[in-house]
């Protein structure tokens, strides 16, 4: 791939993807496979005029040898540095935004006992949730972008070699993120634009539930929060500045009531979790909780992942994603949740957005309960759109109004 071509979209990625403003503290989360982006990136935002850059290097190969090898209570353990090395910085002097870079291998830790992948992972959410919050509220300015590393392209592209896979990887990924129009700064504002007009008519048309149907089995009723808000491409931190938190994005998304669920639920793609594949979900729900849920492949992670406490079995998102997505078009199973969501309609078991409920990040944690919106220390996005799905919005005053028809918008 042309470095001129990478270059743009790191400057992308920190100009309009994070949008980093004159004096902010720039935080970047960066896999070490893909250092050289994360200081392609640095440099883009002391260019942008960044007061500072802050990195953290992860590396996945390391999380798993420390998942096989150390003791189990020092897997469960997570020192208070950790969450401490994001929040100085958001209380320190000026603001601060962050980058999330994402080169995941999708099973990385296949083979590892399940309960110790489990262990490791929470207990590193369970730390870093104040940090999530504050990002879920939009206090702080963030984007989450991917770079092709082999073991990733390798999976997507089966039986390339290790160059011709990143290569083709790549081509998808400047496809996905419109990176490969003549202007894509201006093809973005253009698709906020739009997604803006559906938001809109969503938000003005007095919704109570969500009515998707689907041939492959999907019926599901998703009562909508009280004083629901519909997003969707571009948002806006309560610092009133703009900001794409996911590069691509093709989702326009609220949040359910998680008490006004019914029905049943299949997924129509693979979904990592954990980083290993469930394939296969179908969920019955009863106000609002999943009370059955099973998969064809990995039916015991879908079970760890229901267990991670009693919010994971309730829904935090419901996404509205039209079947002529380019990255559905593209006919390319990423295996990559950041990519796969935005081909598809999905839900999110788990933790919900406080911005899709009206003046939510200002409202304390038990006001947002009474508005319905669910708690939980996960957020897992499950693809269940179909080409053939169709979806009603369901009005309060008893009128149904096509949303979808055979995975189309027709609003």
């Amino acid at each position: 791939m042309e470095k001129s071509m990478i270059e743009r979209y790191a400057r992308f990625t920190v100009r309009m993807g994070a949008n980093v403003q004159k004096g902010q503290t720039v935080l970047i989360s960066c896999p070490i496979d893909v250092a050289w982006f994360g200081r392609m990136c640095a440099a883009e935002a002391y260019l942008a005029g960044a007061r500072d850059v802050v990195v953290h290097y992860n590396d996945q190969q390391l999380t798993r040898i420390r998942m096989e090898g150390a003791d189990i209570e020092a897997l469960k353990e997570v020192k208070p540095w950790v969450l401490a090395s994001y929040m100085d910085y958001y209380e320190g002097d000026g603001s601060m935004v962050r980058i999330a870079i994402s080169a995941e291998d999708p099973e990385i830790y296949k083979g590892v006992d399940l309960d110790r992948v489990d262990i490791t992972l929470r207990a590193r959410s369970i730390a870093l949730k104040p940090w999530i919050e504050l990002a879920m509220a939009n206090r702080v300015q963030w984007c989450i972008v991917s770079v092709p590393a082999v073991p990733w392209a390798q999976k997507v592209f089966a039986g390339e070699t290790a160059d011709a896979a990143v290569e083709k990887l790549w081509e998808a990924i400047f496809t996905a993120t419109r990176m490969d129009m003549p202007d894509p700064e201006a093809a973005w504002r253009d698709h906020a634009v739009n997604a803006r007009r559906r938001i809109d008519r969503l938000n003005g048309m007095d919704i109570d539930a969500l009515h998707l149907r689907g041939e492959n089995g999907t019926d599901l009723k998703v009562g909508l929060a009280d004083d629901y808000l519909f997003e969707g491409v571009e948002s806006v931190s309560t610092g009133g500045v703009s900001f794409l938190a996911n590069v691509p994005s093709e989702e326009v998304f609220t949040a359910p009531h998680k008490d006004r669920v019914e029905g049943i639920v299949k997924s129509s793609m693979p979904y990592v979790y954990n980083g290993n594949l469930i394939e296969g979900i179908t969920a019955r729900f009863e106000k609002g909780r999943a009370v059955e849920v099973s998969a064809e492949k990995g039916g015991a992670l879908l079970d760890q992942m229901m267990a991670a406490d009693e919010g994971a079995r309730h829904l935090g998102e419901i996404a509205l994603v039209p079947a002529s997505s380019p990255i559905r078009k593209s006919g390319i199973l990423f295996y990559n949740t950041l990519f796969d969501e935005n081909a598809a309609c999905h839900i999110a078991f788990g933790s919900g957005y406080p911005t899709t409920i009206k003046n939510g990040s200002d409202m304390p944690r038990e006001e947002l309960d009474a508005k319905g919106l669910n708690e939980s220390v996960i957020h897992e996005d499950i693809m269940v759109g179909t080409p053939e799905m169709d979806i009603d919005a369901l009005l309060k005053g008893g009128e149904a109004v096509p949303v979808f028809r055979k995975g189309e918008w027709v609003l």
